[in-house]
């Protein structure tokens, strides 16, 4: 394909990055030239034979056109678009035939390859006189009295209104109220069969849908049936209006729409409308099927099913064709509007109190929808893309994925540019169609995908290009059994090829890095772009990788090797950016670091916990005052844990001395030792990580040894006291016990009664007392 054709294409496409002059191909794993033409869009395989150097990779045959034709490629092969027009039937001029042409072509056939987007043109022109259906959906709700009566006498000027359009009108009407339950409508039996007001003789009974009259070209018979409607109620303000719509898009046989012809629904209200989850406050939860429940001119499932989502409607409304005009009052313009917004090809009219400008309403809403043709498209495969471009005067650009041409005439032809890419591979044959919105005429797409090459190969199997023991496929040798390499040469013997290619492999990852060939079980490294070789057992290294410093690799002071730059003599860093020079790193006693880190590039280079500039300060190191306590100890008093060892545990690392004022100007540590006494100490860290000067006072803070007689006699006298006073307590526990049994016994004591009697044991002698038995 000529490349000025592709920079064309992707320009329609709106593809990003257009700004760069150079096409690119991006490779991955190139094995085949199938795997080059799907690995993208600007992909090309050089088929000639001795294209590729002894040892060079194949993928190497895998390039943008230009870089292969500067390479010396002679043989280029790459799968390009095809478009192929199976059906083309001319616009028809006028509305003389069943079934008018108003959009061609009808049937196309497109071959893409993945990236390159396929630009072709189509036609639209409205037929001069193309039928007209239009249904009447009519609010019937109380407060539309006054309209219904406007309406009835409507039919003469609506057929007029039409015939100035098309000789094929047809008219129809409905009428909607809502749902006949709580709390949408009053289900008292008699508020049922007559929901209006008392005095309202003509009130028919509650419904939420009803349809009147089929659409008909007769305009006494819509007279007719319109007059003999009346006037409904309900309780609340928004009516079923959604769901008589519904019905009337579904249940196109009842309705009456015609194949070929301009469909129009005019719904008039003064009110707003439920719509799905409104169900929910009559109990009702099946959602809306979007099917069509139509019994004796009655919505059957009014009161079984929620209403429709506006969403649902509106993909109903499109399937079908159906382009709604909303005849609403101006208080409810608003809502109106907002719902016209979400449903495509539809219009808002302000209808007067009494509905007399709905003639005129109906003629100018009709108006904006012809004048208006929008094309989109219906079932697009996935990593399927399209764009639209109007070629018209008044071309309105809204999104991609629809075309629009504005103040279009009748019998005017307009044309479209549109525009297909395929991202992906696809399996299958698959296909979409496009049509302008409202209209019945679509337009077919088949759509494959090319990802195959075509390569003309020579029909000799043992091909001397191939040493005699292969066939050559799209230029590279496809070698017999028993023989590898990249010109067959290469007999495997007892070994299997999946060994020796295991091999080439480093830590079972790819064969030769992807660098090389993998020849008998051994890599042969490619070169790189600069003309260098890989190299490495498994082609892992290369030496043009490595860090760079000021653009140039190495900072231009050292050699890249396998990754890695190897400084000239005087440069050091990663990237051989730094003169060798310690005076950065130098400190005031003239060490470097101050023994706790390397120099590096003239700056230091801490151990763990070390901070820089110098190295000097560890604040995550543990306290020497606890670390170096038990030399500490030792060495100045001869005495702890490490007592019998000292000069091999701690001289090495602490350098004594034993003061008595401090110099050093550090903060004192002050510590326990292992005999109880308080040792003072002061160190400072010297060159090194574990290398201290310690300043140590001479005399160390003991307490004093306890009183043991003192002790044990005030413990005597304690327990001897405790023992005295438990025995006072026992006693008083005692005292008051007697005392509470003799107050007890005194309480007792006077309850008693004592009689007065003489104790016959103390009478005198002389006493007679008679025998009461010989009493005479």
């Amino acid at each position: 394909m000529d490349q000025s054709l592709l920079f064309v294409l992707l320009l329609l496409m709106g593809r990003e990055g257009l700004c760069q002059t150079e096409e690119v191909c991006s490779k991955t794993v190139i094995n085949s030239c199938d795997d080059c033409i799907r690995s993208g869009p600007y992909c090309v395989w050089c088929q000639d034979l001795n294209f590729t150097k002894p040892g060079e990779q194949e993928a190497a045959r895998c390039d943008t056109i230009a870089q292969l034709k500067t390479r010396g490629c002679t043989v280029l092969v790459y799968p390009t678009n095809r478009l192929t027009i199976d059906k083309d039937d001319p616009l028809a001029e006028s509305f003389i035939q069943q079934e008018p042409v108003q959009l061609r072509p009808q049937r196309i056939s497109l071959s893409l390859r993945p990236g390159f987007p396929q630009t072709f043109s189509i036609s639209f022109k409205r037929v001069q006189g193309y039928p007209v259906d239009l249904y009447y959906l009519m609010d019937l709700s109380y407060s539309m009295k006054d309209d219904l009566e406007k309406v009835k006498g409507l039919g003469q000027d609506l057929f007029a209104a039409l015939n100035e359009i098309t000789q094929h009108a047809q008219i129809g009407f409905g009428a909607f109220v809502d749902k006949t339950v709580l709390p949408y409508t009053n289900t008292n039996k008699d508020k049922l069969q007559k929901p209006c007001d008392e005095n309202d003789q003509q009130c028919q009974a509650a419904f939420g849908y009803r349809h009147v009259l089929s659409l008909t070209p007769d305009k006494d018979e819509f007279n007719r049936k319109v007059s003999q409607q009346f006037i409904s109620g309900n309780l609340d303000s928004p009516e079923g209006s959604l769901d008589a719509m519904m019905q009337a898009a579904v249940c196109g046989d009842i309705i009456g729409w015609r194949n070929s012809s301009t469909r129009l629904i005019v719904l008039t209200t003064d009110a707003g409308f439920h719509m799905a989850g409104d169900g929910k406050l009559a109990g009702i939860l099946e959602p809306n099927d979007e099917q069509c429940h139509m019994a004796h001119n009655l919505y059957t499932e009014s009161s079984e099913m929620d209403y429709p989502s506006v969403g649902q409607l509106a993909m109903r409304l499109e399937k079908n064709n159906i382009q709604p005009i909303f005849a609403v009052t101006e208080n409810v313009v608003p809502v109106y509007k907002q719902l016209s917004q979400m449903i495509p090809k539809s219009e808002v009219g302000v209808l007067s109190s009494d509905s007399n400008n709905v003639v005129q309403l109906i003629q100018n809403a009709y108006n904006r929808l012809s004048s208006k043709v929008t094309v989109t498209h219906e079932n697009l495969p996935d990593n399927v893309r399209v764009v639209y471009t109007p070629i018209c005067k008044k071309a309105i650009k809204q999104r991609d994925s629809e075309g629009v041409c504005d103040d279009v005439h009748v019998g005017q032809e307009i044309s479209f540019n549109v525009t297909v890419t395929a991202t992906l591979c696809m399996g299958s044959k698959k296909s979409f169609t496009i049509r302008p919105l409202g209209i019945k005429d679509t337009l077919t797409v088949s759509i494959s995908t090319e990802c195959d090459c075509e390569c003309v190969d020579p029909i000799e199997r043992n091909h001397t290009h191939c040493k005699g023991k292969g066939s050559v496929n799209c230029g590279i040798c496809s070698c017999h059994e028993g023989f590898v390499g990249q010109f067959c040469d290469c007999a495997i013997g007892d070994k299997d090829e999946r060994s020796l290619r295991a091999s080439c492999q480093r830590q079972n990852g790819t064969e030769c890095e992807g660098r090389g060939d993998c020849v008998c079980g051994r890599c042969q490294c490619h070169t790189t772009e600069s003309g260098s070789s890989y190299h490495g057992d498994f082609c892992e290294c290369d030496d043009e990788h490595c860090e760079k410093f000021q653009n140039k690799l190495c900072g231009g002071n050292g050699k890249c090797n396998c990754g890695t730059c190897d400084c000239y003599d005087g440069y050091e860093g990663s990237a051989c950016q730094c003169k060798v020079s310690k005076e950065g790193c130098r400190t005031l006693n003239n060490s470097v670091c101050f023994g706790r880190g390397t120099c590096k590039c003239n700056r230091c280079e801490c151990k763990e916990g070390y901070q820089q500039p110098r190295c000097q300060v560890c604040l995550g190191c543990p306290d020497p005052c606890l670390t170096k306590l038990n030399c500490i100890e030792c060495l100045g008093f001869q005495s702890g844990p490490f007592q019998k060892n000292c000069s091999k545990a701690c001289s090495k690392s602490i350098y004594p001395e034993m003061v008595e004022q401090f110099t050093i100007t550090s903060e004192p540590c002050k510590q326990k030792d292992s005999e109880g006494c308080w040792i003072k100490f002061k160190m400072e860290q010297l060159v090194g990580e574990d290398n201290y000067r310690a300043e140590i006072l001479k005399q160390r803070d003991c307490p004093e040894p306890p009183n043991v007689a003192a002790i044990i006699g005030g413990s005597i006298a304690a327990v001897a006291l405790i023992g005295i006073l438990l025995l006072l307590l026992l006693k008083l526990l005692i005292h008051l016990n007697d005392l509470k049994e003799f107050r007890k016994f005194e309480n007792e004591k006077k309850k008693s009664k004592w009689a007065n009697a003489d104790n016959p044991l103390f009478q005198d002698a002389t006493t007679t007392v008679a025998n009461p038995m010989f009493t005479g």
